[in-house]
């Protein structure tokens, strides 16, 4: 595997011009997903810049597990699905560098990936112990934060249930949703059902999602069906952030968890942003 993350970031970076790790951890986001891809990743994350860090963050919002591939096969149309995912590290990469554009040499993407001179191999136990404790603190604080963000989620939804029952934080996002929804689908039923969706998906996850369209499926259209598909295989919901914000920060240091935390706005912004785009392009070929 890390011989065909390897080649497959090395042609990645050449087609696309993205900094080598950039690259290479698009490819990883395919295999592993939120948080392992970052703690495989954490030796180059420390090294690398405040500024390519939160670059590294915004990707992360668009990626999915391949251990997880297979569950949403079995409730959407496989052909989407899988057409998803390379879509989703392409335009992460694209939407990433737009949002927050960071200049680097390649004297600097390539030094990260070279051992410090006098820095010595820890012995085997050693190394094992403090992977074993890391990865500890790692789960804890990533459990705590995406509690967090959950019930933070709810406590909204509690408040506007105050005022309306009808309203929530998810109902909301689907409103705000509709225009680029409707763009997508042309048909106006289905643009605000889809618009429905994606404000679902963005508060809970897309598991929740698949799991209401699954029956309803075969009463929409092929296009309908296709930029569905595509829009919500993805993490990129707020409980992602969560994750995010607490694998970065029992990673890195607190100059760059500070700047992932005050740039949440375009970590969120890059995951819909990528989501659409995904979903336009799949949906431009599907009629």
């Amino acid at each position: 595997m890390p011989f065909v993350i390897k080649w497959i970031g090395r042609a990645l970076s050449f087609l696309t011009s993205a900094p080598k790790f950039e690259s290479f951890f698009a490819v990883e986001m395919v295999v592993l997903g939120n948080p392992d891809v970052q703690a495989v990743s954490a030796v180059q994350l420390r090294r690398i810049s405040t500024q390519r860090c939160l670059t590294v963050a915004i990707m992360s919002m668009s990626c999915v597990s391949a251990a997880i591939v297979g569950s949403y096969i079995q409730m959407m149309p496989a052909e989407f699905v899988l057409t998803a995912i390379p879509l989703n590290v392409i335009n992460a990469l694209m939407i990433s560098h737009i949002l927050y554009p960071v200049n680097v040499s390649p004297e600097e993407d390539d030094a990260i990936f070279n051992t410090p001179t006098g820095e010595k191999k820890l012995p085997f136990f050693n190394f094992l112990g403090n992977s074993i404790l890391n990865a500890g603190k790692l789960v804890f604080i990533v459990t705590c934060m995406v509690i967090a963000f959950v019930s933070l989620a709810k406590l909204i939804n509690a408040g506007l249930a105050l005022i309306n029952p009808a309203i929530s934080l998810e109902a909301a996002l689907g409103v705000l949703m509709f225009p680029f929804a409707w763009l997508l689908v042309p048909d106006t039923a289905e643009a605000f059902q889809l618009a429905q969706f994606m404000g679902t998906k963005l508060i809970t996850n897309e598991f929740v999602v698949m799991l209401q369209a699954q029956p309803l499926m075969e009463t929409f259209s092929r296009h309908m069906q296709c930029v569905l598909t595509v829009f919500v295989t993805s993490f990129a919901n707020l409980g992602t952030v969560g994750i995010l914000i607490g694998t970065f920060n029992g990673i890195v240091d607190k100059e760059k968890n500070d700047l992932i935390s005050r740039s949440v706005k375009y970590i969120i912004l890059s995951g819909i942003l990528v989501s659409l785009m995904s979903a336009g392009i799949a949906g431009l070929f599907t009629h």
